[in-house]
């Protein structure tokens, strides 16, 4: 099998496609499932800071932190996962300062 991105061809055999393809559909799933539960308690968090506890509005405070790590997560999962274009340029690059470093040495 080939695997092929505009600046990347690789050979991957079968079971590596599984095992990438398990690897990358977990980690999405795993994206998914903190996305629905950011959602949820937020959602509960707002009802309690609006109809419950104080007359300031503070559900904002964990939203946005929360928020922050949700889309770390992400970026971590949809842009610089195992597989993806971006990390398989940067493995590129570095392969390839390796090989001349020690073509050179």
């Amino acid at each position: 099998m080939v695997m092929s991105h505009p600046s990347i061809t690789m050979k991957l055999s079968h079971e590596e496609i599984e095992r990438l393809a398990h690897k990358r559909a977990g980690a999405k799933l795993g994206w998914y499932v903190h996305a629905a539960l950011y959602v949820v308690v937020n959602v509960l968090i707002f009802g309690i800071s609006q109809y419950g506890l104080g007359h300031r509005p503070w559900s904002v405070y964990p939203l946005l932190g929360w928020g922050v790590g949700l889309a770390l997560h992400g970026i971590s999962v949809f842009l610089l996962g195992a597989g993806t274009g971006l990390r398989e340029d940067l493995v590129k690059r570095e392969r390839e300062r390796l090989r001349q470093r020690h073509d050179g040495s």
